[in-house]
């Protein structure tokens, strides 16, 4: 190796470290609340504008990614971190429209199964409104029936039909 490589080496070694104990540190900021409290985590942010008393939001998430293995399904997770968060800066959650368009491999993590560790955060968040819309197409593909899913969630023909409609309701899709 040269000398110009190992320091490279060096050098990216020391900025992993670096970037992975500042991410620790950073995480120390977020909590859960006001809405959910063990789950949908968000870091409170000093000095924004307040919203106006009569904020509206219709936001769409497009979920696809599984979870791994013994975990919650971290895009079902944004849309409880998105209520908490603007919950927490006085956005009234009554004004607040949530939708999860799921589908791909992430059909699997609405199973009303016991071992489904997105059941318990789903249900909550089916309980205080949110709506889940499996794309059908990928439920077929996965062998899922609509049966097969925790009560309340919804079922498309597709992904693309369940934001279609969504944005005709006045929805606008989060990319995150």
């Amino acid at each position: 190796m040269t000398v110009t490589a190992k320091r490279y080496t060096i050098l990216a070694a020391a900025a992993a470290l670096f970037a992975g104990a500042a991410s620790a540190q950073d995480m120390s900021a977020f909590r859960t609340g006001p809405i959910f409290e063990e789950f949908g985590a968000h870091a409170p942010v000093e000095g924004i504008d307040t919203f106006a008393p009569d904020t509206e939001f219709a936001i769409a998430f497009d979920v696809a990614g599984q979870a791994d293995a013994g975990t919650r399904n971290r895009g079902f997770e944004s849309a409880a971190r998105f209520i908490n968060m603007h919950a927490s800066h006085a956005v009234d959650p009554a004004n607040m429209r949530i939708a999860v368009v799921v589908h791909g491999g992430a059909v699997k993590d609405l199973l009303d199964a016991e071992d489904n560790h997105s059941r318990a955060m789903v249900t909550q968040l089916l309980d205080y409104g949110v709506r889940f819309i499996v794309c059908g197409q990928s439920a077929a593909a996965h062998g899922v029936a609509k049966a097969d899913f925790i009560p309340g969630v919804e079922l498309a023909l597709s992904a693309m039909t369940a934001h279609a409609q969504l944005q005709q309701a006045g929805y606008t899709v989060s990319p995150f």
